[in-house]
């Protein structure tokens, strides 16, 4: 990913991807009483693993607190481009902040299964939009932890209900509201940000969580 071709990019790309396939199949296989996950049988992790899409099912499945602060749509779309980079890489191009986007997730993932950090070594110019989809993760953790029992739901849901509850008003709802179209935009690749952009963001952000601390 540093070296920033457009080659270099795509092999990022796929290297990421294989990664987060390893590291759900390690989880997932890991002795019950490393992982405290209950009816994952011999049988059914071989169901799992016979696709990506499986794989992420089961991760949902029988280890749903471990995805909080992710979305696992945004992995499965990644893992499409994958498939295109591997089956016909010729002509096709990825952006080096989709590159960024899916090593952050991919940090998230990994020190929310294994619980310890992955540390990647940081460019000028990709530690600004992970900080933004790191906080994003961390605002969800926040949420699911203090009015979720630490249990997964989905963003948008408990968004709601703290709304309806009052604990959000309605200009909170309406920036929450855009910085999560603002963040699926950016790691899909719809939109291109400027740094100032995405600074501002991570500063309305930050109040919104500095609020509900």
């Amino acid at each position: 990913m540093h070296l920033g071709t457009g080659f270099d990019l795509r092999m990022a790309l796929i290297c990421i991807d294989n990664a987060i396939e390893i590291m759900i199949k390690t989880y997932l296989g890991l002795p019950k009483r490393v992982t405290g996950i209950e009816g994952l049988s011999r049988r059914r992790m071989e169901e799992i693993s016979n696709s990506f899409p499986s794989l992420l099912d089961g991760l949902e499945e029988f280890a749903s607190e471990k995805i909080i602060g992710l979305e696992l749509g945004d992995i499965e779309w990644f893992h499409r481009i994958r498939n295109q980079l591997y089956h016909g890489g010729n002509g096709i191009t990825v952006d080096i902040k989709q590159v960024e986007s899916y090593l952050e997730i991919t940090r998230i993932l990994f020190q929310n299964l294994f619980e310890i950090p992955l540390d990647v070594e940081e460019t000028p110019h990709s530690s600004l939009i992970g900080n933004f989809i790191k906080l994003w993760a961390e605002f969800e953790q926040l949420l699911n932890r203090k009015y979720n029992e630490g249990r997964f739901s989905p963003i948008m849901i408990l968004i709601r209900q703290l709304h309806s509850e009052n604990l959000l008003d309605d200009g909170e709802y309406a920036i929450l509201n855009d910085i999560r179209n603002f963040r699926n935009q950016t790691v899909h690749g719809m939109a291109q940000p400027t740094n100032k952009e995405i600074k501002k963001k991570i500063e309305a952000l930050k109040e919104i969580m500095d609020s509900l601390e």
